[in-house]
């Protein structure tokens, strides 16, 4: 069992677990909205995605942005997950992602679909 994310106490007090489809899927949400520089020991880590909520759509930012969040996702969680497939959607001030990837450990696919607002 696995620390949840984001960190919180269950019903009985303790720090409440996740177990390893939920601890993949809780890494693959820090990487994406974790802005580079937010994290002392690690400042590359993260995506900047959130800066980008009230950005402009263009297709050159979506292609950049695909590029980055694959980039990112393959170097921090390469070990555990193989990337099958990136789709970044920003629409009014909400930020839509999804993130197709197999388990590496089990060989099972997944899909995972997250969002933040521009007030997140």
């Amino acid at each position: 069992m696995q620390v949840g994310f984001p960190f919180r106490t269950d019903g009985l007090g303790r720090i409440a677990g996740a177990n390893e489809d939920d601890h993949i899927r809780d890494l693959i949400e820090q990487v994406l909205f974790t802005t580079p520089g937010e994290r002392v020991n690690r400042p590359t880590f993260g995506t900047g995605l959130l800066q980008l909520v009230f950005a402009p759509n263009s297709d050159e930012i979506a292609a950049t942005l695909q590029f980055v969040v694959e980039s990112a996702l393959t170097h921090w969680l390469g070990d555990l997950i193989e990337l099958r497939g990136v789709a970044v959607e920003s629409r009014d001030a909400t930020l839509q992602v999804t993130v197709a990837y197999v388990v590496r450990r089990t060989q099972e696919a997944r899909v995972a679909q997250f969002s933040r607002g521009g007030g997140a």
